[in-house]
């Protein structure tokens, strides 16, 4: 691991969501991005009789990680794998139900801090981006390969960028680019001068655009989740922080799903009760104290999901 930026996380939602585990049934949780581990210190701190999975494509926050909770011994115990991998890493340890799961679908300060990484937009660095550093793709081949409409979809369904087709359009003129900086200095002259003085740093929606697409972040969601809840014990919790309105409507498609009851056609009134309900509130923000100490958690939503009940299949 780089010995020039500490992996430390910094655990959005920490309070929130150690009370709300710890009032999930003894047992197993599961952290599916485990990052620098500060979610993860934070639970096993709070509640003595629960045990830890911890999962991460990153072999920086592995290593990170395993410093930071080596004191919590044979209670925590972690496997470098993508989060959509996580039903074989359970299977593979004969895990057949967890206490609560959790999502933190940020990037860790580490990974946007370290320019050799490739997300920064502030510090100049390679076009990379990825998570896994052995993955095929990187940013660099995204930004000087695909064709205009494919980037402006990129940028415009990942990142929310209403500048996205001119944004394409200055990237594609400006090719080939090599570094973050260069990228970033293209994105910002291209966005509306009156534009850039408002909402934070004018590259930040591009960048995470890219980083998503990079690293087939809303692909594998849904399918890592719905597997999650699979494993999911009585009374068990799964929780999930989002950052953009992408992602937060798979989940809350998934969570509203696995909420109600299909009723086969015909029949008047639900023939049972729902397995999962979704505690109130259903989305919960940080407040203005965390924000203002913690600005990238200022777009964080909490979205949980309880199972309230067993049925045939599971």
């Amino acid at each position: 691991m780089a010995d020039h930026v500490p992996f430390h996380h910094v655990p959005v939602l920490r309070d929130e969501i150690v009370s709300l585990i710890k009032s999930a049934p003894t047992g197993l949780v599961l952290d599916a991005t485990l990052g620098g581990g500060g979610h993860a210190e934070a639970i096993l701190e709070a509640c003595p009789t629960m045990t830890l999975l911890g999962i991460d494509q990153d072999p920086d926050a592995i290593e990170a990680s395993d410093t930071r909770l080596e004191y919590f011994g044979a209670r925590v115990q972690l496997v470098r794998a993508r989060f959509d991998q996580l039903g074989s890493v359970l299977a593979e340890r004969g895990t057949k139900k967890i206490s609560a799961f959790l999502f933190d679908l940020g990037v860790s300060s580490p990974q946007l801090d370290r320019a050799d990484r490739g997300f920064s937009f502030r510090n100049d660095g390679p076009l990379d981006m990825r998570m896994d550093p052995e993955a095929p793709l990187h940013a660099a081949v995204v930004v000087n390969t695909y064709e205009h409409g494919e980037l402006a979809a990129i940028l415009k369904e990942n990142g929310d960028e209403r500048f996205a087709g001119r944004i394409a359009s200055a990237i594609v003129r400006a090719r080939p680019l090599s570094t973050t900086a260069e990228l970033a200095e293209v994105v910002i002259n291209a966005i509306p001068a009156a534009a850039r003085r408002t909402g934070g740093h004018p590259a930040k929606r591009s960048f995470q655009a890219l980083r998503i697409h990079v690293n087939d972040e809303l692909q594998i969601l849904r399918p890592a989740i719905e597997a999650a809840i699979d494993f999911l014990d009585l009374g068990g919790l799964g929780l999930v922080l989002t950052y953009h309105s992408g992602e937060d409507k798979i989940v809350k498609d998934i969570f509203r799903g696995r909420s109600m009851v299909d009723v086969p056609p015909g029949i008047p009134v639900p023939v049972a009760e729902p397995e999962f309900t979704l505690p109130r509130p259903l989305a919960r923000r940080p407040s203005d104290v965390e924000v203002a100490a913690n600005r990238r958690a200022a777009s964080a939503r909490l979205r949980v999901i309880e199972r309230t009940s067993i049925g045939v299949a599971a």
